[in-house]
């Protein structure tokens, strides 16, 4: 039997218990009908990615099986989060067909993109209810990021590859952003969202699990049977284990994925009735944010739990557990049997791949004298000097670990600062619109402490690492949930002193 095919086996059989275990808690935030739906759609598209041999073939049945998916689909971005991470983002290009060399590269991310969130974003445009685009700073600001991203780019390239990087942008920055912040506007439409990624991010877990402990790349071979060329299928170890990827292409794209569904996990177990239910939800995010061995996520994880705390009742002497807790887990990790191991894992203690920390921190010191011949604007060829040719590792490549970095080279210190500004904006916003609701218990107000909490932790853990693969879909995606709470909050029935009417994310 081919490896993929029997990759396939590990995967339905994976599914099926994760899928099963989270039916009934599901039914205690969605309807049975909703859940039953996307379920049995991630299981067809799944079939039909194993035995298609040809990634045209799939691209075309799935295609048609989403548009029509879609049609009957009453929240588009909680379908797009349940098959966001059904396959790997390997990319292959349309072809020009003689009229341009080609016309844009496609992978599984943009199809599903194409499909559910195109329409859902002509659907929410004509709607008199939905808030133009541009009326809000943050929608101006993004704006100006793609506006100064896509006029930067003619400095290296051609005007046709200029248009088509400006497609690309449109599909993998506007329609996530705007379909989110547009398309959500009742408590309901949150919990369906949000658990759908969560429900996504229990499979993810658990196939990482498996990778982990089998040492096998669940999905590498699927990648080679719908004949893509693809770099991210390497078998990356960090203290002898395996670190494992699944769909996301990355280790550190695993950890990343794994310590955002976390956060949004601590909405979601809010509204499920079993104990039994959450505990097993949360020790199975655990187990899928430790398997792919990513230290920087782990720290995003750890903003997220402390934040989140932080905004809640007895933060004090909760954060005083925390801290106490994770202090006497260091000598205990020490003489348990293979303790020894996962301490020297931990970042800042311990001594396993400790030369990562130093290319981290050399990256920084060097792009910094680049950044500064170009302050503005960042500069094209910013690879080709002398500070960022030391940096080339063994595999040939200068790896820009850090998204903000990366962003300051490209695009220079203005684009850093949209890109800053927008989110920062964001949480600003956030703050006052929990801020309306006082009592802690609220789900309206433990909505916002979430999702405060989830696009900090974001915003660290795209400091250890560029953004490849689904990385920006999500921040972008978390980032347009954040806009629409807070124009559901400005629209509750408050009293006109409320803070809610003073947030500063209203239309203008």
């Amino acid at each position: 039997m081919p490896e993929h095919l029997r990759a396939l086996v590990v995967i339905v059989f994976v599914a099926s218990v994760v899928f099963f275990m989270a039916r009934r808690p599901a039914t205690d935030l969605i309807p049975p009908a909703d859940f039953k739906r996307r379920r049995n759609l991630w299981f067809v598209l799944t079939l039909v990615a194993f035995f298609a041999q040809s990634f045209w073939v799939y691209a075309g049945a799935a295609t048609v099986i989403l548009l029509v998916a879609q049609r009957r689909e009453h929240n588009p971005l909680a379908l797009f989060f349940m098959l966001l991470f059904l396959i790997p983002p390997a990319a292959t290009e349309i072809p020009g067909f003689g009229i341009v060399n080609y016309l844009f590269d496609i992978n599984h991310q943009r199809v599903l993109t194409l499909c559910v969130l195109l329409p859902a974003a002509w659907v929410l445009r004509k709607q008199s209810t939905s808030i133009r685009f541009g009326r809000l700073l943050p929608d101006k600001l993004l704006l100006a990021s793609l506006a100064l991203t896509s006029a930067l780019a003619l400095r290296e390239t051609t005007v046709t590859d200029t248009l088509r990087q400006m497609l690309s942008l449109y599909i993998d920055v506007f329609l996530p952003y705007y379909v989110a912040s547009r398309g959500l506007r009742e408590l309901s439409d949150f919990k369906d969202a949000l658990l759908a990624f969560v429900i996504v991010a229990f499979l993810l877990a658990l196939l990482g699990v498996a990778e982990y402990v089998r040492h096998w790349l669940l999905y590498n071979a699927l990648i080679d049977a719908l004949g893509l060329q693809w770099d991210m299928k390497a078998y990356l170890s960090r203290g002898g284990a395996l670190r494992a990827s699944v769909t996301t292409g990355q280790a550190i794209v695993l950890g990343y994925v794994m310590a955002v569904a976390i956060g949004l996990f601590l909405f979601v177990q809010h509204f499920v009735q079993k104990p039994v239910h959450r505990y097993l939800g949360a020790l199975l995010l655990a187990a899928g944010l430790f398997a792919p061995l990513s230290r920087g996520p782990w720290i995003g994880a750890g903003v997220i739990v402390v934040v989140f705390i932080a905004m809640g009742r007895h933060a004090a002497s909760r954060l005083a557990l925390l801290t106490l807790a994770g202090v006497l887990s260091i000598p205990l990790l020490a003489v348990m049997p293979g303790g020894d191991k996962i301490l020297d894992l931990l970042p800042f203690i311990g001594k396993v791949d400790t030369e990562n920390i130093t290319y981290r921190q050399r990256l920084l010191d060097n792009s910094w004298i680049v950044i500064q011949r170009n302050p503005l604007f960042g500069s094209f060829d910013f690879r080709s000097t002398p500070e960022m040719q030391s940096m080339i590792q063994g595999e040939g490549i200068i790896d820009i670990v850090n998204t903000y970095v990366g962003l300051a080279l490209r695009v220079g210190l203005v684009g850093l600062g949209l890109f800053l500004g927008f989110f920062a904006y964001i949480l600003l916003g956030l703050r006052k619109a929990m801020r309306a609701v006082p009592d802690n218990a609220d789900p309206y107000r433990l909505l916002g402490r979430v999702l405060l909490a989830t696009l900090m932790g974001i915003l660290v853990t795209i400091f250890t690492v560029s953004s490849i693969t689904v990385i920006p879909i999500i921040y972008w995606s978390i980032a347009g949930v954040s806009v629409a709470y807070i124009h559901m909050m400005r629209r509750q029935a408050v009293p006109q002193d409320s803070p809610v009417t003073t947030i500063s994310l209203q239309p203008r």
